[in-house]
């Protein structure tokens, strides 16, 4: 395993390498010894985001984490990777199975988690409205997201609720 440590605005000490390097030798179990880690650190305004990044064979898995702590954000980051991994198992296998099954022998016995059945459709008429509007809508109806016709583009759109605090649209083209 290989661990590369990026900081911005936080200094990394050697007492949270020795954590971090701790709580990631678990995944050791599921992929060979030869895979690659990025640990990124940045505080921004008095907040800690801790993103984990994973790269083993092929196998891409990321996590990131907003909190008052770094050390509270690994216990928080590290289960969504695990999660991540048992949740794409049969994915990954399938991927796989062309070419080098032994190193992903372990998704093989990982439950696989089974998505939820369809239960509700919605339909509604998307009004031209602005961005602005679209966010206020939005915190109106206590949403994450909100889909609308962009008055300005004439696009589809989304504007969604980012975990730093601040809001993030999307554009859909067809």
């Amino acid at each position: 395993m290989k661990i590369n440590y990026v900081a911005k605005n936080y200094k990394i000490t050697d007492k949270f390498k020795d954590i971090i390097e701790k709580k990631l030798s678990k995944f050791e179990r599921y992929f060979s010894k030869n895979y690659d880690v990025k640990v990124s650190c940045t505080e921004q305004n008095k907040k800690c985001k801790l993103e984990i990044t994973v790269n083993a064979d092929g196998l891409f898995v990321r996590s990131e984490v907003w909190g008052d702590n770094m050390y509270n954000n690994i216990d928080t980051a590290l289960p969504k990777l695990e999660k991540q991994i048992v949740r794409g198992a049969d994915r990954y296998n399938n991927k796989f199975k062309r070419s080098d099954t032994d190193k992903y022998e372990f998704l093989e016995t990982l439950p696989v988690e089974k998505a939820g059945k369809l239960v509700k459709t919605k339909r509604f008429e998307l009004e031209p409205i602005t961005v602005e509007d679209a966010e206020a809508y939005m915190d109106a109806l206590g949403h994450s997201f909100y889909i609308f016709l962009n008055v300005e583009t004439g696009l589809v759109s989304v504007v969604y609720k980012r975990a730093d605090g601040n809001v993030g649209m999307i554009e859909i083209t067809y």
